[in-house]
């Protein structure tokens, strides 16, 4: 397609292009074409203008000039790299709604007559006046009455201006925290959407091959196995497993998966195996429900919210006791209704959803998806940060130093084997070993059958008729009860203690142990240190490797704490010992056995390229290249508590002010009502602006 470059500098290329305005999908289609383009970070379309916004690292700006030069939208839509949800149409909804309420304000105080619009002031204000009347039969003093009661004196006063400018703030406040929950919910659903690219199909004949999601329809069978997400509603042929439903059901407790039981796509399968019959194939009906069990639960609301709607309700009462106080010791009725024309509900209701959506969205831009305002509290509060290791401190991209054969076996051979096992089970160490075997140019047909993954521990499968076992010292040789062969023990014991072990052993005997390299990530120390400045009193390692590893990587980051060779409970155990001091904690992992911690700290963070019930689990997901984002959040997140602090300390002294002020006979109440909107629209515009 046709473009041209409007501007350039470092990093940073805006271009126009040739179609100008386009549709809200186009727009989509071309943000997301340009995001895939290797060496750009970020791609941003405006679709009324045609314009585009790309910032790339390195010498990428050639590849990109080629990219656009290939791009059209058939070609996008073609490769599928929009998601069925991406939040943009929702944002124009709102947007649309936001400025034809204003547009609508404006005209109707300045192109209709005055008497036309006090009646049609009075028609609207009926709805508040039923509100307030609603919340009154069923004897509860609220926000509700307080407006009504605001609205009534106004309109009897004949000062339908008044009235009409809180009616219209009430309406902007409406708006705007219902677009911040949508928003929301809007952001978790498309987290939770399936991302399941490719899946195991069961064909007639037995034999499993991975095809593509697209690939599969009604009736087709597909296998699920430890770790892996469901991608369609089905039914259990045969088979059994224990499936987390906590992202369609809200039900905390995995539950038991035997043949005959039904499915849902998004739900992941934690321990077992399942051949699965498909009976949905769209994800639209998941979507639905998802977004119906998120609007059923609080899980989004932050605590600063929530205590501003009450807040903004316990005053109610003082409002009405300060407005009867007033008149019964002034007998002034203006300087009584000064009580009501100020009051606290309005600022507090808009500022404090305002605030977490512009904190929600700045994250959103920083390749950050947060599920909820309240765990970018606890990311504030927090004093304690974990991490695991593997894939998380160290590169996501591990890859094999070597083979070291045992018992006689080929070391190809082995690897081999090892690749045909781990391809079923997503993890940073099992794809090392998958990408070895394909640089090698070793094929690895299905071979093996009863494949069983046992969490943090490893695999175990029969191949050729013998029990074959790989993963972690402690599988192999503890729990399996393996032993390593007669006269091979020295060779053993001087297997390189730099790297990470995989072991794996055939009928008993360890047949191989693959040397995996797994170096730390160049920007790790830095992030830790700065973690540290901004306030983290214990940065903790844990993982499952061995203990000489561990600490090597500990002295190199300069960690507060480390703990080698542990197990998923482990982590948790510990998660739960910090609470118990009085910590909040923040855990950051990729694996299957990091689902259980991530669970337990109060703000999760998953890696984007992890397992798939890691994900689903954590709270917070950043990119799996980037761990810089912790900086951005941790910032994001104490200048969202910040401004909430500033909304409070502002909106109650200045309100009270001018009630004070009002009371005093200094200001009329007209006056007091004008300031308190403007200060209303005021702090709610600034809400509105960047946090850091």
């Amino acid at each position: 397609m046709k473009c041209l470059i409007l501007h350039e500098s470092a990093g940073r290329m805006r271009i126009r292009l040739s179609s100008g305005r386009i549709s809200l999908h186009q727009a989509d289609l071309a943000e997301y074409y340009l995001r895939s383009v290797p060496g750009v970070c970020d791609a941003k379309v405006f679709d009324r203008t045609g314009d585009v916004i790309i910032r790339y690292t390195g010498d990428s700006r050639r590849d990109i000039i080629e990219a656009l030069k290939v791009f059209s939208f058939e070609k996008a839509e073609a490769m599928e790299v929009v998601p069925s949800h991406t939040g943009r149409e929702l944002s124009r909804e709102y947007e649309n709604r936001l400025v034809g309420l204003i547009a609508k304000r404006a005209l109707r105080r300045f192109l209709v007559p005055a008497p036309v619009r006090a009646v049609t002031t009075t028609g609207r204000a009926f709805r508040y006046m039923h509100r307030g009347a609603h919340a009154l039969a069923h004897r509860t003093m609220n926000v509700a009455v307080l407006d009504a009661t605001a609205i009534t004196v106004s309109l009897l006063q004949r000062n339908f201006n008044t009235a009409g400018s809180v009616m219209f703030l009430l309406k902007v406040g409406e708006l705007l925290e219902e677009w911040t929950h949508k928003k929301s919910i809007d952001d978790l659903a498309a987290t939770m959407s399936l991302g399941v690219d490719r899946v195991w199909q069961r064909l007639d004949s037995g034999e499993d091959i991975l095809v593509s999601v697209s690939a599969l329809k009604e009736g087709d069978l597909f296998v699920v196995r430890s770790g892996n997400m469901i991608p369609f509603d089905g039914k259990v042929i045969s088979g059994e497993g224990t499936i987390n439903q906590a992202s369609i059901t809200g039900e905390s407790m995995p539950v038991v998966k035997t043949a005959g039981g039904y499915v849902y796509a998004g739900t992941t399968m934690e321990e077992g195996e399942c051949v699965i019959c498909i009976d949905k194939a769209s994800g639209d009906a998941r979507y639905d429900r998802i977004v119906k069990m998120i609007e059923e639960s609080e899980k989004l609301k932050s605590v600063a919210e929530s205590r501003a709607a009450g807040l903004a309700d316990r005053l109610v009462p003082y409002s009405f006791a300060g407005t009867a106080l007033t008149w019964l010791l002034t007998r002034n009725t203006a300087k009584a209704i000064s009580c009501l024309m100020v009051d606290y509900s309005c600022a507090l209701k808009l500022a404090m959803p305002i605030s977490v959506l512009s904190a929600m969205k700045e994250c959103s831009s920083n390749a950050i998806t947060v599920k909820g305002g309240k765990f970018l509290e606890a990311i504030a509060q927090a004093e304690t940060i974990v991490f695991d290791k593997t894939g998380t401190l160290t590169n996501s991209q591990p890859r094999v130093v070597s083979v070291i054969g045992f018992h006689g076996e080929d070391p190809d051979e082995m690897l081999r084997i090892a690749a045909c096992l781990e391809e079923h089970y997503p993890h940073s160490m099992a794809n090392a070993v998958v990408q070895e075997a394909l640089v090698r140019g070793l094929k690895h047909d299905e071979c093996h059958s009863n494949v069983t993954y046992t969490v943090a521990h490893g695999i175990s499968g029969i191949v050729d008729g013998k029990r074959v076992v790989i993963g972690s010292y402690h599988f192999v040789f503890e729990d399996e009860g393996c032993r390593v062969p007669k006269r091979e023990q020295k060779k053993f014991d001087t297997i390189p203690g730099e790297y990470s072990q995989l072991y794996m052993a055939v009928a008993g005997t360890l047949a191989a142990v693959i040397c995996i390299e797994d170096p730390v990530k160049e920007e790790s120390a830095e992030v830790i240190r700065e973690l540290k400045e901004l306030g983290f009193g214990k940065v903790v390692m844990m993982t499952g490797d061995s203990r000489r590893t561990a600490a090597a990587v500990a002295e190199r980051l300069n960690l507060d704490e480390y703990y080698a060779e542990v197990l998923p409970e482990d982590k948790a155990a510990f998660i739960q010992k910090e609470h118990n001091a009085g910590r909040k904690v923040i855990m950051i992992g990729d694996g299957i056995n990091d689902s259980p911690a991530l669970s337990a700290a109060d703000t999760g963070i998953a890696i984007s390229t992890g397992a798939a019930i890691a994900r689903e689990i954590a709270d917070v997901t950043i990119a799996s290249d980037d761990l810089h984002a912790l900086i951005r959040l941790r910032r994001i997140s104490t200048a969202l508590s910040r401004r909430i602090d500033y909304n409070y300390r502002f909106i109650m002294g200045f309100n009270t002010a001018l009630i004070a002020l009002g009371v005093a006979g200094i200001l009329p109440p007209a006056t007091t009502a004008l300031l308190h909107n403007v200060s209303t629209i005021g702090i709610s515009l600034h809400d509105m602006t960047a946090l850091t």
